[in-house]
């Protein structure tokens, strides 16, 4: 049997297409203040607000009155027992526990969540027991950011709005003006008895150096008589109440499941089923949530997720409205970086954002050329537009000193900005500025004047200067491998030789390879023995003084982490697509690869994000995971991985 602490670290995820989500533990602790049941994007998939925490539950048999949830209310404090009495958690169809009593009574828990509504379902079930059996439950709501805390204070509205017949409830909940609404229909009996509940812990706010304790209010109980059927608690954000049925909670309970049962069945596999959690609603496209629990839609991650997440799976016609809303975004050639939570405006503080939106448009086209689809019309005209849009700005020069050098090198930066993916900054301090010209925004540079080639003319000599500059400028003889970024802080004639992932973008993971032959072996093989872990590839050398081998502490401790040793998942795919090109792409090393570097991902859907990849994980053996348990290019790559560039 599986151990209560084992189960604390495992996370499930129900998402709800719209940005928000119900998430927790297979342990029923909540660990994190993201931790919810109904957790509603207010602004999909933006303003995301925390209305139902999570709930209290006890069971009243004829031998006793037994708890089947814990809390945690401090580092060595759970209470009540219930996570002690889970015999099994599975998240298929969606997440599921047994709880066996000590007088044998066995009760069934479910949590669902619906495609494209913000609303949740909780039931319980006897399996076996000797009646009578009653179920009580104590909701916990609060009403605030999802990154912030609540706290007891006087403005919390307990007062419940109530429309009640013999078998059914109907209630009403607005705990705080200016919030939505929790709806809720329940074949339980409510009663009000309004309590706080303070002092919860969050263990994994802790570890991060965060706030992590939360006052909760719990407006009353739910009583429900679990020897006479289903016990069925449905919960809603304002404007989403249909979600709730018209008849008896059953029978909406009975639509939600028969409805999602089928659509989650519709998957091809698992990896599918789980990528379909990103892929959400912005405005009236669709757009890729960057990780859960606290991303949101960000620029790079959202065209190189799209490549597993869409391209591989077949979703095509997904792929395609989340580039054109994308192209409405592109100012002066540059793609946003992320749009923030509560701004108006997007972020353009990326220089490869834009670069992999060209990659992928052109693998998006190919892809429905391919499936006999071809694009046509507005489609067709706005993609257009915006991939010259952004190779122009680029070839003329742009934000953050982003131009075409007059080697056809891409150089970009400024002092205080973080343009590659290696983006970490705290306070005024970008832990790797690389200004210059870095090497993995050249490979998709010249990926994406290659891909303009084929159309026009246009950029043809800066594609043929760059081409010609990159070997010759990036390759370092003496390491046996590339440069990081050649004129560092635009010091032309320079190198910074920080041995770092980047470079295997030179031979894999686009379309296009820059570097080929033994000079490309030589990188593939540095790359494995320096920076290849099971769980990712290391952002930087073990053997370097910044290295760091463990991503922990507080947020300063962390950034500096982050792309200084920290291992990252998404960056196999690129990695082992030239693991396997330098080998020649025989059946025999796509065997090799599959088990040596696909088989501890697989093995790691079962440790964290439950049927998901982690974000991060320590550089440092055990390679523990780190920071978002849910990461959509992590999966993406994955997808990719086993369905494209390990395909026999």
């Amino acid at each position: 049997m599986e151990s209560a602490a084992s189960r604390l670290t495992k996370e499930w995820l129900e998402a709800d297409g719209l940005g928000g989500f119900a998430s927790g533990t297979a342990a029923g602790i909540r660990t994190r203040r993201y931790h919810a049941l109904l957790l509603t994007a207010t602004t999909p998939p933006t303003g995301r607000v925390v209305l139902v925490n999570g709930f209290d539950a006890w069971v009243t048999t004829p031998a006793g009155r037994y708890a089947i949830t814990s809390q945690a209310y401090g580092p060595d404090v759970t209470y009540p027992d219930g996570a002690s009495r889970i015999t099994a958690f599975t998240i298929e169809p969606w997440p599921r526990w047994t709880f066996a009593l000590p007088d044998g009574t066995r009760i069934a828990q479910e949590i669902l969540v619906p495609k494209n509504a913000s609303a949740a379902a909780v039931s319980w079930k006897l399996l076996s027991g000797t009646s009578p059996v009653t179920l009580e439950v104590r909701p916990f709501l609060s009403g605030r950011d999802y990154h912030s805390l609540h706290h007891e204070n006087p403005d919390f509205r307990f007062e419940a709005e109530s429309s009640v017949s013999d078998s059914d409830e109907r209630l009403r909940f607005r705990p705080y003006a200016g919030l939505p609404a929790i709806s809720m229909h329940t074949n339980g009996r409510y009663e009000h008895a309004p309590e706080w509940y303070r002092n919860f812990f969050y263990a994994e706010e802790s570890a991060r150096g965060l706030d992590f304790s939360e006052d909760l209010a719990s407006p009353g109980t739910l009583r429900f008589d679990l020897s006479r059927g289903e016990g069925v608690w449905l919960m809603a954000a304002e404007g989403h109440e249909d979600a709730l049925g018209a008849g008896t909670a059953e029978s909406a309970l009975e639509t939600l499941r028969s409805t999602e049962r089928t659509r989650r069945a519709g998957f091809p596999g698992p990896l599918e089923r789980a990528s379909d959690a990103y892929l959400v609603r912005r405005g009236s496209g669709r757009t890729v949530v960057a990780g859960y629990p606290w991303f949101t839609d960000w620029g790079r991650d959202t065209f190189i997720s799209l490549r597993g997440l869409c391209l591989t799976t077949g979703r095509l016609d997904e792929a395609g409205r989340i580039l054109v809303e994308w192209a409405g975004a592109v100012s002066e050639g540059m793609l946003p970086n992320l749009f923030p939570d509560g701004k108006a405006q997007p972020e353009y503080n990326s220089v490869d954002a834009s670069l992999w939106y060209l990659v992928v448009m052109a693998e998006y086209f190919q892809a429905r050329a391919a499936a006999g689809r071809r694009i046509e019309g507005s489609e067709r005209t706005i993609l257009q537009g915006a991939f010259g849009e952004i190779l122009t700005g680029y070839a003329r020069g742009t934000r953050f000193g982003i131009h075409a050098d007059q080697d056809g090198l891409l150089a970009a930066g400024e002092p205080g900005v973080q343009l590659t993916w290696m983006d970490a900054k705290v306070g005024d301090w970008v832990v790797t500025p690389r200004i210059g010209k870095p090497v993995e925004i050249q490979a998709l540079w010249i990926n994406a004047l290659k891909i303009a080639d084929a159309f026009t003319d246009r950029f043809r000599a800066i594609l043929a200067n760059a081409v010609d500059s990159f070997e010759r400028r990036f390759w370092n003889e003496d390491g046996g491998y590339l440069y990081d970024v050649v004129d560092p802080d635009h010091r032309a004639g320079t190198a910074d030789p920080t041995f770092r992932p980047n470079q295997i973008f030179a031979v894999g993971g686009l379309p296009y390879a820059l570097l080929t032959g033994e000079r490309a072996r030589r990188v593939v093989d540095a790359v494995e023995a320096r920076l290849w872990t099971p769980l990712g590839l290391r952002t930087l050398a073990p053997d370097h003084s910044d290295y760091h081998g463990r991503y922990e502490g507080g947020p300063l401790q962390r950034d500096g982490a982050y792309h200084q040793g920290t291992a990252w998942p998404w960056l196999l795919g690129a990695f082992v697509d030239a693991w396997i090109r330098v080998r020649g792409g025989g059946a025999a090393a796509i065997r090799e690869a599959r088990a040596r570097f696909l088989a501890p991902l697989e093995a790691h859907l079962d440790e964290a994000g439950l049927g998901h990849v982690s974000e991060i994980a320590d550089g440092d053996a055990p390679h523990t995971p780190r920071g978002c348990p849910f990461q959509a290019w992590s999966l993406g790559e994955m997808l990719r991985l086993d369905r494209v560039i390990l395909r026999p």
